[in-house]
């Protein structure tokens, strides 16, 4: 992706983030903001960072050099845009800064930039109406940390061409990170998963049934454990899906309406597809290689466990405390 122009317009703490990982991965990036002067401001604290980040081992060596050939301040959002390939809106989540924003980046731009917002929870559909030539926006959404977090969700709206996708998860593929695509609809996928756990989480605490801090140890020591190798689908098919349709009914037991059987649980349950244990379920995983996947989990737990170790707990307690557990 080396010979591709981009532009972010937003060079806060997430536009700035998404910038430098553009840039070590080739393009020539230039940031924008509301003036050339925070423009200015913000590329310095991106360089400053990345000489940490560099320090720290979390960048590579050369970082701090690439980042200095391939990324720079524009004096203006037009600047900016104007003979990009690629631009990524990161403004501040209201829709009517983004509107604005849009309009301006759509006027200066060519008619065949792509044009990618990283919204986390308007629709994609609603900042569309202010972008010209709306069949090449869409939305890319980078998670925070940007640098670090290697999953971006790809939201198309219903106008969006279905050519502009596949460059769209080059140029993201091209900074090692992964893309997953996901209709257009409210929270998209990230935050409606990630909320609906912290609801229940939420009330799991003011029911008095665990503390904050015990509830933490819990999702990060078991399921949460299991969540950077396998997702919630892959976890089913393993522990077996007639294994969920009896918890569901025990959990009904107290919350009927809460807990309801998932209609596509039951289907599958009642087509005696139980997961990997009958070599179908949600995902297909034929049946030889159920003994490489028990071989892998099991490596990637033990891994897990072994990272977590060296890491140590995170500092979120007071020193004194955390020396004492």
């Amino acid at each position: 992706m080396s010979d591709l122009t981009v532009a972010v317009v937003g060079s806060g703490y997430m536009g700035g983030g998404i910038a430098q990982v553009l840039a070590l991965a080739g393009a020539t990036v230039k940031i924008a903001d509301v003036s050339e002067e925070i423009a200015t401001k913000n590329y310095g604290r991106l360089i400053a960072e990345a000489r940490q980040f560099v320090a720290d081992g979390l960048f590579p060596d050369d970082a701090v050099e690439r980042l200095e050939a391939h990324l720079s301040p524009a004096t203006s959002i037009e600047e900016a845009v104007a003979d990009a390939d690629f631009i990524e809106e990161a403004v501040p989540e209201k829709i009517e800064i983004k509107h604005e924003t849009l309009r301006r980046i759509s006027a200066a731009a060519r008619p065949d930039a792509v044009i990618g917002s990283n919204t986390s929870t308007i629709l994609i559909a609603s900042l569309a109406e202010a972008v010209s030539h709306p069949e090449r926006f869409l939305g890319v959404h980078f998670s925070n940390p940007a640098p670090f977090i290697p999953g971006v969700e790809l939201i198309p709206h219903p106008g969006t061409d279905e050519a502009v996708i596949p460059l769209v998860e080059e140029l993201v593929s091209s900074t090692g990170k992964e893309t997953a695509r996901v209709k257009d609809s409210t929270g998209f996928v990230l935050n409606r998963l990630q909320y609906a756990l912290f609801h229940e989480a939420t009330q799991i605490v003011e029911e008095g049934i665990a503390t904050p801090e015990d509830l933490d140890t819990i999702v990060r020591t078991t399921f949460g454990f299991r969540l950077p190798v396998f997702g919630p689908f892959a976890i089913a098919d393993m522990a077996g899906l007639d294994v969920y349709a009896f918890c569901y009914a025990s959990l009904q037991t107290r919350w009927p309406e809460r807990f309801a059987t998932p209609e596509s649980l039951k289907e599958l349950v009642d087509a005696g597809k139980f997961g990997t244990k009958s070599g179908a379920g949600y995902l297909d995983v034929p049946a030889e290689r159920i003994p490489e996947l028990v071989a892998y989990r099991n490596k990637a737990y033990v891994a897990m466990k072994k990272l977590m170790d060296e890491l140590g707990p995170a500092p979120i307690q007071p020193a004194h405390a955390a020396a004492a557990h």
